[in-house]
């Protein structure tokens, strides 16, 4: 079954518009995974504009499902990984600049990079995934790195599925087949929400895991955060039973 992991950067970026500590991101955690939540990811940036490095730390103690850290693996964010341990480290290209991530890696071009620094992370017992796009060259690439997983990144099926042209999930289908076929675990993740997460499910119901953050804090403004939750799980569970 699909596990859902909550990207809780929204939370932080509410919090330090006011320069103060509420709503607070290691309550906000607890609560996440008291209503359901499978796991909780983050995301720090340099600037630590939302998700601070000590924030990292913090949470550590109170994840009781699963810990996914993302990033650029810059020396800053591999000393923070390492001293923190998560379940789950997702290494994603962004440039220091980038408002979110709008790519995955050329695997081809990083490849000794991306080994380099994936045997590091597990040697120190941390499952790896990378970010990547729908090209299969990337993806057989990928499986040469040593990496446990691959997250694909997403915003162009939730793209497309809002104007209504849901055949634009078939490149996702290849991906993710191929990546199967590789032995790869396969995440996604970037602009899933509730309008097109069963469908994506109900295409490829073998995703360990939905990384979901902006949409869902977005929802939970109207629906409320318990609730949207549960509406998630049960758009997963019912797509990955079909």
């Amino acid at each position: 079954m699909t596990k859902l992991s909550v990207n809780i950067n929204k939370i932080a970026t509410l919090r330090n518009a006011r320069g103060g500590d509420f709503p607070n991101v290691v309550q906000s955690a607890i609560d996440i995974q008291r209503f359901g939540g499978q796991g909780i990811t983050i995301h720090p940036r340099p600037d630590e504009r939302h998700i601070r490095y000590q924030d990292a730390r913090d949470l550590k103690p109170v994840i009781t499902t699963e810990y996914n850290i993302e990033g650029n693996p810059i020396a800053k964010f591999i000393d923070l990984v390492l001293s923190v341990k998560p379940d789950q480290v997702t290494l994603v290209p962004d440039a220091v600049d980038a408002i979110t991530s709008n790519a995955g890696w050329d695997t081809l071009t990083h490849q000794k990079f991306l080994k380099d620094v994936i045997s590091e992370f597990k040697r120190n017992g941390i499952r790896t995934s990378i970010f990547i796009d729908t090209n299969l060259k990337m993806i057989e690439a990928a499986a040469s790195t040593g990496t446990d997983r691959v997250e694909l990144y997403t915003e162009d099926y939730a793209s497309a599925y809002a104007k209504g042209k849901p055949e634009k999930i078939k490149p996702y289908i290849h991906a993710a087949k191929l990546a199967k076929d590789l032995g790869l675990g396969i995440n996604a993740g970037h602009d899933l929400n509730l309008d097109n997460i069963k469908f994506f499910i109900e295409n490829i119901p073998f995703i360990n895991e939905v990384s979901i953050g902006h949409a869902l804090i977005a929802e939970s403004l109207y629906f409320g955060l318990e609730n949207v939750i549960n509406q998630y799980l049960y758009k997963i569970d019912s797509a990955s039973a079909n």
